[in-house]
């Protein structure tokens, strides 16, 4: 038996339409590859990464989030496989509110809430559920905004005991 399943497209001139609902979001619809620096929340030593990104839809009121990334090494060669997150941007209640749900192969899922701007989306958890083997993170915050045709963003994690500091930055192009 065969079963006709829909695609989820990352390429707005083809598959279902994109939801009205998501109109806000649209400019993120795609395929992105980049690369960007890191500092390790716990150590605060820098790395080098790569990272593919893509926001996916099917027609209904959500994109569909799915993230790989790989070490670098200071040449640009790939060292190691690193971060996986996938999950769902959502609108929220209001006109430019965002419900955004992530887990990640580090044992975190989070839930963030935040606002869709003019081409940029600023989000802050709600709620970080580690599993018993992850590492303990009380919150995170990121921003998103394109730069010309690049999407860049930036990431902050607050461990137990400390504040919010700088993680992730990275800057992404259509791939």
């Amino acid at each position: 038996m065969t079963i006709p399943i829909p695609v989820d497209t990352t390429d707005l001139r083809s598959g279902a339409p994109l939801n009205d609902r998501l109109l806000a979001l649209l400019p993120l619809v795609g395929e992105w590859i980049g690369e960007g620096i890191g500092v390790a929340a716990s150590s605060g030593e820098e790395f080098r990464f790569g990272q593919r990104l893509s926001f996916a839809h099917d027609g209904r009121p959500f994109l569909a989030h799915e993230s790989r990334s790989w070490l670098l090494d200071s040449d640009g060669a790939v060292i190691r496989p690193a971060m996986r997150e996938s999950g769902f941007w959502r609108p929220g209640p209001g006109q430019d509110d965002l419900e955004v749900q992530l887990v990640n192969s580090a044992g975190l899922s989070e839930v963030f809430t935040g606002v869709a701007g003019d081409l940029r989306w600023e989000l802050s958890t709600d709620v970080v559920v580690p599993t018993p083997t992850a590492r303990q993170v009380v919150g995170e915050r990121r921003f998103y905004a394109f730069r010309g045709e690049s999407l860049a963003y930036v990431t902050e994690l607050a461990l137990p005991g400390t504040d919010f500091a700088p993680h992730l930055n990275a800057t992404l192009h259509r791939a």
